[in-house]
């Protein structure tokens, strides 16, 4: 028997609608204490009066001791439990691939719900561990609208932004996978730091630009930062933007992390190639915001992260004009040697190049570690995260729709 079904037909759309949400159900990872405690009221599980401390104890579960299961929440009741799940769901990300390179590094490749995006999207997220400390590199949006034209994830467009909750769900599964939660082990041969925390370290510097998805990035850090909770010092949280100028005091006024500027070049005329956001928010605009920044001092610097491309950015000169174009500045500059991808036309500087350019800057009075390449062999480096999510055309959408109805798909 043929099955046919009219999925342009508005009833028909709307009563696939109906049956999508029904098999959804909210998420209470992302939100802030006021919304669970609104979300819980609403759903009719929890009176008004108790939902304060309804709210402290999940998010002590969530955030605390890290649990993915309303099951594991032992000092709340069976009955309460039950209908946590029937209307809430708190459950990890699906963990499409976990690639570990020979440095210790770790890529995640996680997969969402469509959200708009017509099918299921998928992101990369990455754990460095270093001596005495371990950091996480979060994703931001499913691809990127800004075409930097030395880093891979500018090929891939932009399909989504993410949720509060996708972002911090990068988070929480990376400290599972590590063992970094309460009475978890750390998977056995795990290139971990030797004391504390495994994920003592965050940066905005995956996929995407966080600035151009200011709010979820902002409710999500500081969940990250909530004391009562995954407790990470917003000193060890750092942001980094190509230049979104508008969002730069906000980010520092509304959530007070560390500042990172993707710069890459010191002139306007190389940056406009190198970093095209630059057409829109010129260099002048860009240090401008810098000094205004909420807190900058020489105890909170911005670091300025510059890729070292062959004959592009990397000579004397350019090295001078990165000292004047930062001058009074309270900041660190990260040189990071160029990780090639397929398809590339850079080239990394020479390692001798590297270090003269380091040496200048130096002397001049700014900090200026060259970052140790990490995870080239998975594609896990500085610029190379991209993932094969893509946008589906509407009549790709409808005509997967239509084969979900029959039956003959996973949502």
């Amino acid at each position: 028997m043929t099955f046919s079904l009219d999925i342009t037909d508005s009833n028909t759309r709307a009563a696939l609608a109906s049956r999508t949400a029904a098999s959804q159900k909210a998420s209470l990872v992302g939100l802030s204490r006021a919304e669970m405690a609104e979300a819980l009221v609403a759903a009719g599980i929890v009176p008004e009066r108790q939902a304060k401390m309804r709210v402290q104890q999940l998010w002590h579960w969530l955030y605390v001791r890290g649990v993915s299961e309303f099951s594991q929440m032992f000092n709340i009741s069976k009955d309460l439990r039950t209908a946590l799940d029937q209307h809430f769901a708190i459950a990890r990300p699906e963990i499409v691939e976990e690639q570990i390179s020979s440095d210790g590094t770790r890529k995640w490749l996680f997969r969402f719900p469509p959200r708009g995006a017509g099918r299921p999207v998928e992101i990369e997220t990455v754990y460095i561990p270093e001596e005495g400390r371990g950091t996480l590199c979060i994703s931001s949006q499913v691809g990127c609208t800004l075409t930097c034209s030395f880093c891979h994830t500018g090929t891939q467009k932009l399909v989504r932004n993410l949720t509060a909750e996708e972002i911090l769900a990068q988070l929480l599964t990376a400290r599972d996978r590590l063992g970094d939660f309460p009475d978890r082990d750390t998977p056995a041969g795990a290139i971990v730091p030797a004391e504390g925390r495994k994920v003592s370290n965050i940066v905005m510097m995956g996929m995407g630009e966080p600035l151009y998805n200011f709010e979820a990035v902002k409710q999500a850090l500081l969940i990250a930062s909530d004391g009562d909770g995954l407790a990470l010092s917003k000193r060890r949280i750092t942001l980094s933007t190509s230049g979104v100028v508008p969002e730069i005091f906000r980010t520092g006024e509304e959530i007070g992390v560390m500042l990172a500027i993707s710069l890459h070049a010191s002139n306007d005329d190389l940056r406009d190639l190198l970093v095209p956001i630059n057409k829109k928010y010129p260099l002048k605009d860009l240090i401008d915001a810098c000094r205004k920044y909420p807190g900058l001092s020489n105890a909170r610097r911005i670091t300025f992260e510059y890729v070292m491309l062959k004959d592009v950015n990397d000579g004397p000169e350019d090295a001078k004009a990165l000292v004047q174009l930062l001058k009074g500045i309270p900041a660190k500059i990260n040189l990071i040697p160029f990780n090639p991808w397929p398809g590339t036309n850079y080239q990394c500087s020479d390692w001798e190049t590297i270090e003269k350019f380091a040496d200048f800057i130096n002397n001049a009075g700014y900090a200026s570690p060259i970052r140790t390449p990490r995870g080239r062999d998975i594609l896990a480096a500085c610029g190379q995260l991209k993932s094969e999510s893509e946008r589906l055309k509407k009549s790709e959408r409808l005509a997967l729709e239509a084969m979900m109805i029959a039956g003959h798909g996973e949502a």
